[in-house]
Formats: structure tokens, C-alpha cells, sequence
């Protein structure tokens, strides 16, 4: 049976987070023991480690017992531990360079005593001081964007508009409208409310299909139920097409028996068609206008390992290498750099997600940037080589950090145009 357990080592990790508490508090303590208020700062950074660690437990709840359905509560300190975690290891680089800047001046007054010189006096207590403060700004704006990110930025969805021109594009599909959502991931979901706007959001577009490309849920197909009558309410015109992420196989989680997992696997595949969502699973479908077609494939999650490598693009085209236009769905971008635009076949656009932009990074007008693009040279937005085009949607829901900073939630809207039109 092929599972993935987290191994999260709690009693190390859980050594080293006290560890570094216990060094930023004594940082803050001795270097504010002047300050009126000092007990009131302690106080307050003690309730931020009370936060924090109630946050941890959560976190590791997460992905040890897997919880079908997730609140604004867990996730709120969830959230607050990641924010405060991020504070803390600024703090600690910057307390790192006051205690090395003390140490060589200290130095210093040690070699100058030493040939008996008396320059002017060094006032080192102003310069920690003046390292301090610069430190806990910057400690501060990731930590409150973060906390924007948990409480209102995880919901703040976002309309990407793009038009398209192909010259093999049928005369009949000019003007055709592609909606997109990616990574769902419906176990983290909090907000039904949200996800309501979200859908009517989507329907407003008006949509010929919408395409979605794969992880729905975190862990266990369970976790879309709260959310199934919601999705059925998804109206384009031609119908709604998905394709499975490398979360829908049931793999980060332990099951009891192979055929649990299998049941799991099942019963995933029923509530796509509960919503109304058409799975392709190394297939396609043929969209016809008139006499013109063009054809919507789909391949199962491939990726680098570990990720599972189940997509098989020549199955999935059988039947329609005749067809001229070919919209391509596949979950991981790394397919396309490896097995897409050197296959024989022309796929003039393939759609994928799976990087979540990392929920983290900047985007704005003619600069975007996030760590994950380390990982990823495909990670977020419009790509072309050989005179093929990928697109890498953002993601429509979020896991693990339950927030988005800078890189918000996405639904893409492409209108396909014909250049013979």
C-alpha cells in the first residue's frame, strides 16, 4: 500500500521552538530592562507563546489525525503560530547581529585600553538600542501581513483576465470562455459563507466551461461534503471538466487496509459527479460548434517524485489526435517542462496549479516573486515554449498556512480568440 505519513519528530522540533523562545525572551528582558513598561512587553510576548503553541498542537493535529473539516478557530492560531514564528526568527537574527556588534566593540575598548589611547567614548547601549528597534519593525510586517493573510486574505479572491489568440483555433470557438480554479483543497476550509461569493464570483463570469485542475480536498474525500451543494452550483454553459492533484489519491494519510483507501479513492471520484464535474483520468473530451471541435484533455497527477506519476498523455489523447485545438489539463507544472511540449502531439494550452504561488510571496504591476519559484520555474501565470502555453493558476484554496500574503487566491478567466475569425 503506497502511504505517506508526516513524521513531524514533535520532542526535537518542540526543543527547538523552546529554544529559541527561551533566547529571544532573554534577549528582550536584559535589553528592555531600562524601559518603564518592560513587564508589559514580557507579558505581552508571553501570550504571543501561549498563542503560538496552542497553534503548534493544532498544526500537528493537522497532519497526524487529519480532521475532515477545519474552523476559523484552529485556524486562526494556526496562522498566529506561523506569524509569530516568523517574528521570532527575525528578532533572533538581529539580536545575533546586536550581540555581534557588542562583542566587537567590546573588543575594541579591550585593544584600545590595552595601548593606553582614550578616544571618544563608544555609546554602545544607543547602538543595540538602535538594532533593536529596527529589528522588531521588521519582525513586525511579516507578522501583522500574516495575520491579514489568516483572517481576511485567504478569502480575498482574485479575477485573472486573459485573451488568447490561436491561429488553429476554430472560427465557431472564437470568443470561447475558459474559467479555471486549481487546488481546492476543501479540509481547510472555514468559511462556507466565502466559498458561496466565491462560486456566485465564478458564475458571473459566464463561463463556456470551467476547468478544474485537481486536489480537492487535503486527505480524505470526506472533507468536500459540507461543501458539495456549492459546487453543484457551478452553471457554465458546455459543462465542468477536472482532473485529480496529487492530495486526491489518499496518500498523506494512513489507512487502515489498501481497500480503505481504495473505498476513499471511490468515493472521491462520486462527489465529482455530485458536482457535476466530468473527471478525466488520462482521457478527453471532444467540445464541438457547428462542424468545428476541439478537444479538453486530461492526465492524472505527474510530477516529481514523491508526487505520483500517473499521467499518461498517450492514452489520454486516443481518439483525438485528429482534433486541431487541444486544451490540456494536468495539476503538476512540472509535466509540461518534462513530458508536454516535446511529446509528438501539440497541446496549444495546458492548464495546471498545484504551487499555490507557496500563499506567500509579492505581485505588483511588472514584478512578481515567491520563494516557491525556486522550486518551480513554472509557478504562477502565463508561460510559453514551442509555441505552446502553459498556465499555472494560483490556487483557489490554501494548506498548511491557513492565509495568503501577497499571492491571493485565484480564479482565471481565458477567452480563447481565432486569429481566422
Amino acid at each position: 500500500m503506497s502511504t505517506r505519513n508526516i513524521d513531524p519528530n514533535i520532542p526535537l522540533l518542540t526543543t527547538i521552538l523552546l529554544a529559541v523562545d527561551a533566547y529571544v525572551f532573554y534577549a528582550l528582558s536584559h535589553g528592555m530592562k531600562h524601559l518603564p513598561r518592560k513587564n508589559l512587553i514580557i507579558a505581552v510576548y508571553m501570550i504571543g507563546m501561549i498563542f503560538g503553541y496552542v497553534g503548534f498542537y493544532f498544526l500537528v493535529q493537522n497532519f497526524t489525525v487529519h480532521p475532515l473539516e477545519s474552523t476559523f478557530f484552529k485556524n486562526f492560531f494556526i496562522g498566529f503560530f506561523f506569524a509569530f514564528l516568523v517574528f521570532k526568527i527575525i528578532l533572533v537574527l538581529f539580536f545575533i547581529l546586536e550581540d555581534t556588534i557588542r562583542t566587537a566593540i567590546l573588543f575594541f575598548r579591550q585593544s584600545v585600553k590595552a595601548i593606553r589611547q582614550s578616544p571618544k567614548k563608544i555609546k554602545l547601549h544607543s547602538r543595540r538600542k538602535f538594532v533593536r528597534q529596527i529589528g522588531l519593525t521588521a519582525a513586525a510586517i511579516p507578522f501583522t501581513s500574516m495575520i491579514y493573510g489568516v483572517s481576511k486574505g485567504k478569502y480575498n479572491f482574485k479575477v485573472r483576465n486573459l485573451s488568447m489568440t490561436f491561429d488553429n483555433l476554430p472560427k465557431s470557438f472564437n470568443g470561447f470562455k475558459i474559467v479555471q480554479i486549481s487546488d481546492i483543497h476543501s479540509g481547510s476550509f472555514d468559511d462556507i459563507g466565502a466559498i458561496r461569493e466565491a462560486i456566485d464570483l465564478i458564475n458571473s463570469q459566464s463561463p463556456d466551461v470551467v476547468l478544474f485542475t485537481g486536489d480537492l480536498v487535503n486527505y480524505d474525500a470526506r472533507e468536500i461534503e459540507p461543501f458539495l451543494d456549492e459546487f453543484k452550483r457551478l452553471k457554465p454553459k458546455v459543462g465542468t471538466y477536472s482532473v485529480l492533484g496529487n492530495h486526491d489519491y489518499g496518500d498523506y494519510k494512513s489507512w487502515n487496509t489498501e481497500e480503505e483507501q481504495k473505498e476513499n479513492n471511490e468515493l472521491l471520484k462520486r462527489f465529482h459527479k455530485e458536482m457535476n464535474f466530468n473527471l478525466l483520468n488520462n482521457e478527453a473530451v471532444v467540445l464541438s460548434q457547428g462542424e468545428e471541435k476541439i478537444s479538453i484533455v486530461g492526465v492524472e497527477n505527474w510530477g516529481k517524485p514523491p508526487f505520483p506519476q500517473n499521467g499518461d498523455l498517450d492514452m489520454a489523447i486516443q481518439g483525438v489526435e485528429d482534433i486541431p485545438f487541444k486544451v490540456l489539463m494536468s495539476h503538476d507544472p512540472t509535466h509540461w517542462n518534462k513530458k508536454v511540449i516535446d511529446h509528438f502531439m501539440h497541446f496549444d494550452l495546458t492548464l495546471s496549479g498545484h504551487t499555490h504561488g507557496m500563499q506567500f510571496g509579492v505581485e505588483i504591476p511588472g514584478f512578481k516573486w515567491s520563494p516557491v519559484k525556486y522550486l518551480y520555474p513554472e509557478w504562477a501565470g502565463l508561460y510559453e515554449k514551442k509555441n505552446q502555453f502553459l498556465y499555472v493558476n494560483r490556487g483557489f484554496g490554501y494548506i498548511g498556512f491557513p492565509g495568503r500574503v501577497g499571492i491571493m487566491p485565484e480564479i482565471t478567466v481565458i477567452d480563447l480568440q481565432s486569429s481566422i475569425a
